[in-house]
């Protein structure tokens, strides 16, 4: 930085695109340009869709490129970098709670054999983290990594139920998108919904998103009480009773709560053992790990392991019974 204004006001001049937007965000766009349906663009396509001239899009996707965010193919498009995953996987927000709540969603999936599903909030919109589904199974728009907005999926309500009320208003605000005759579609019924979700203690939407599909969820509690997560199972929508299906579901958000409480131990000093919140694993992978005074994925050779602390929490393969 500069040692007069002079170069404080260059240097944030530089550190801002066109109109006031950072640096950062038009990098932002280009990555959101990308999606499930579009893994694969080219320069041109990826200025459409960031809304970026031809010539800003050229550098970013460059400097993208240099980080490892974007990766060049040989036709000359462009895709995701190998990177961003990586990244991602390091926080204890997302990942963690998939890796604790994978074995009950496992179980959950085997009773149902159809679609069984983990859900966050996100903004407006649930994102979901993980998912399991049979060939077999009814129609299910979610995709791991995905979004469904919140008023038109039974983990959507679910989260949007327990949020605060300013957050129930911008999504009303912002308009309840229609995917069928059934989504809801009015501010009233939003509410309305968003009650009985309390009351019931789970959401159930019947061909919300499609004719043929419906949604059961549940709240999962994190640390402190606060809904951390939904839990939920697409099956078909034939009428049939959901009592067993919210059954079944409350029993594998209890057992995803018992073991956040335990991996997000007040006690437990995140910066030191974070591991445990990250990853499942063998109890003695997970000892030998906590052990290392480094990463032993990082280039070079780990040091040698210390005294650990015995790992909590179920070893992988010890799956529970729903």
């Amino acid at each position: 930085m500069g040692s007069y204004d002079g170069g404080v006001i260059e240097e944030d001049a530089v550190a801002r695109g066109s109109a006031g937007e950072s640096v950062l965000h038009r990098h932002l766009r280009v990555l959101e340009s990308f999606d499930a349906w579009h893994p694969f663009l080219t320069l041109s396509e990826i200025a459409d869709a960031a809304g970026v001239p031809r010539s800003s899009a050229h550098r970013l996707i460059a400097e993208l490129e240099r980080e490892g965010l974007l990766e060049r193919l040989p036709d000359r498009t462009y895709r995701l970098g190998v990177r961003l995953w990586e990244f991602a996987s390091r926080t204890p927000g997302a990942v963690g709670l998939r890796e604790i709540a994978r074995p009950w969603l496992g179980a959950v999936h085997e009773r149902v054999r159809q679609h069984a599903q983990l859900g966050v909030l996100s903004g407006r919109d649930v994102l979901f983290i993980d998912r399991m589904s049979t060939r077999e199974a009814v129609v299910n728009a979610t995709l791991i990594g995905g979004r469904i907005p919140l008023h038109a999926s039974s983990s959507g309500l679910v989260l949007l139920a327990y949020a605060d009320n300013a957050l129930v208003n911008d999504v009303i605000a912002r308009g309840l998108r229609p995917y069928t005759e059934n989504t809801i579609r009015t501010g009233t019924e939003l509410r309305a919904q968003l009650r009985r979700v309390r009351e019931d203690g789970y959401a159930v939407t019947e061909g919300a998103i499609h004719p043929e599909s419906r949604g059961i969820a549940v709240p999962v509690t994190g640390p402190g009480g606060t809904v951390y997560a939904a839990i939920g199972v697409v099956v078909p929508n034939d009428g049939a009773s959901t009592h067993a299906y919210a059954e079944l579901l409350r029993r594998a958000a209890a057992g995803i709560a018992r073991e956040l409480a335990v991996a997000y131990r007040p006690d437990v000093d995140e910066r030191t053992h974070g591991i445990r919140s990250l990853v499942s694993g063998s109890r003695r992978s997970l000892e030998y790990l906590e052990s290392l005074d480094t990463d032993p994925h990082d280039a070079g050779t780990p040091a040698a392991p210390g005294t650990a602390e015995p790992a909590r929490g179920r070893a992988l393969g010890s799956a529970p019974v729903l």
